[in-house]
């Protein structure tokens, strides 16, 4: 998937074209400069096309601020990492230093450059957006992200600049890719060592030692699929170094790429706020599941310790809590073939097709028995369902009032479909469409 960068001086507006772009208030937005730090991370989609979106603190030289350089770096970083550069300005200060500097950089880069001017919210200020011709990157492109005027003319330059995917011959291709996701330090580069049988990577006591999402083809015991290694994903408070933003992005990527992801967390320190936001990244993806606590070894346990410890997981986890845990100790080469059967039955859970007539077979006798509850005095009559022909799981219910069908209706949908058919590991996708 192509990556696209959004970057500019403080306060431009970075923030909020992002907010539009990825659909959601994911990056705090304020009138004060610098208030991003961090790059943020979200997908776009238009017109059939999607890409992921990045979003960078404003680029600055010589101000009070400490985050100053550590902010010069990580612009440098996606516009390394990144497919194509917006380049963001404002119309009301017209070209700044700072706007000169970034140009200078980005015409030294080979990477396709968008310019965008910002804050153009009537057709008077239309006109100071051609100073901005002088700065040689071609087309301007005059928007308001606050509210959305010019936006699609943008995003239509934008998709048209998108370098074409390549289409290599991968000789790997339809192999599953298990990918192993979790913080630092709990043991995936261990796992991996343990299910290869060999130290196909380094393994240290220090958290972060692995750098990149390593891949391995993996043949053995009759399980064949593509072994992805990632670095580990910490709090972004707890991110220092340059080159762990970098491993950070491509252990994001490798989650997006796989078609189950095996995260890992600690015995000892439980299901923390960090191991959840991995969570919601490989659910938010759609991507199949399975839960390893590792270090089980460590951990003091009595007759029930496994079930309680289980049990408490999985409230965690509602309402997708229909996963597979495995308590495993990598050092003492605990339950590691446990891991590789849990993680190929939710690989055939994942890519299974249940035929439209068994779906209507289970589903419509509860649907008459249990149904859904009526708005505003009109009743939904679904009518037939049928799976999605989706990478994941996906079903569409065909009703007379789609609009009708609300989020816990569509629960107790899923709660269904997993009743009567094996979905363990798979995240659901509910579609309620018009007959």
């Amino acid at each position: 998937m192509s990556l696209v960068a959004i970057v500019g001086r403080p306060n431009v507006g970075k923030s909020t074209l992002f907010n539009r772009l990825v659909g959601m208030r994911q990056a705090i937005v304020e009138a004060t400069a610098g208030v991003t730090r961090d790059r943020h991370y979200g997908r776009c989609e238009w017109c059939g096309h999607e890409f992921s979106v990045v979003d960078t603190g404003g680029y600055t030289t010589g101000s009070d601020d400490v985050f100053e350089a550590a902010i010069r770096s990580q612009v440098q970083i996606a516009i390394d990492e990144a497919d194509l550069v917006l380049f963001m300005v404002e119309a009301a200060t017209g070209i700044t230093d700072y706007d000169a500097e970034i140009a200078d950089i980005l015409r030294r880069t080979r990477k396709p450059v968008i310019l965008c001017v910002n804050k153009v919210d009537s057709g008077e200020k239309m006109y100071d957006s051609y100073q901005f011709y002088s700065l040689g990157l071609g087309e301007v492109y005059s928007i308001s992200a606050a509210n959305g005027s010019g936006t699609g003319d943008l995003l239509d330059a934008v998709v048209a600049a998108l370098p074409e995917e390549e289409q290599k011959e991968d000789p790997y291709a339809g192999l599953p890719r298990i990918a192993i996701v979790g913080k630092p330090n709990v043991g995936k580069s261990s796992l991996t060592n343990a299910l290869l049988g060999e130290e196909r990577n380094i393994v240290t006591p220090v958290a972060g030692t692995t750098r990149d999402a390593i891949e391995t083809y993996y043949n053995k015991f009759g399980f064949e699929f593509m072994l992805v290694d990632t670095a580990g994903i910490r709090r972004k408070a707890k991110v220092h170094e340059d080159l762990e933003f970098y491993s950070i992005m491509r252990s994001i990527r490798a989650i997006e790429h796989a078609d189950i992801c095996i995260l890992m967390i600690d015995a000892t320190s439980g299901m923390e706020a960090q191991d959840m936001n991995i969570f919601n990244l490989i659910v938010k993806n759609r991507k199949g599941c399975v839960v390893v606590v590792n270090k089980w070894d460590l951990f003091i346990k009595d007759s029930n310790t496994m079930r309680e410890y289980t049990e408490a997981l999985k409230a965690r986890l509602a309402p997708f809590n229909d996963i597979p845990v495995i308590f495993t100790s990598v050092v003492k080469m605990q339950r590691i073939q446990d891991v590789l059967e849990a993680a190929t039955e939710v690989y055939a859970n994942y890519s299974r097709k249940i035929p439209t007539a068994r779906l209507n077979e289970a589903l419509l006798p509860v649907i008459e028995e249990t149904p859904p509850p009526a708005w505003k005095g009109k009743y939904v009559k679904i009518k037939y369902i049928t799976q999605l022909p989706t990478a994941f799981p996906a079903f569409a219910f065909f009703c007379n009032l789609p609009q009708y069908v609300k989020d816990p209706y569509k629960r107790f949908l899923e709660n269904q479909l997993r009743k009567n058919f094996n979905l363990k590991g798979c995240p659901v996708q509910i579609y309620c469409r018009q007959k």
